[in-house]
């Protein structure tokens, strides 16, 4: 997978996750591929409905050592 930009929220508690992938997906252009890692357990159900509503694509989600990480295009 072709990451264009990784977006570290680690540590952040909601909303913020959500506040920062929304800002650094409007720095990508179309079709490019943000990383993001957060270890908020509520980002799994979030980042997947925001990407859903603002027409984006989740392409990946995996869980490692209590980080999880979200691929969105």
């Amino acid at each position: 997978m072709n990451v264009t930009k990784i977006l570290d929220a680690k540590g952040l508690a909601c909303p913020m996750p959500i506040v920062k992938t929304k800002k650094a997906i409007n720095e990508l252009e179309s079709g490019q591929i943000l990383e993001i890692h957060t270890t908020d357990k509520g980002s799994k159900n979030h980042l997947s409905a925001w990407a859903k509503s603002g027409g984006h694509e989740l392409l990946e989600y995996e869980e490692e050592n209590n980080i999880l990480k979200f691929w969105i295009k």
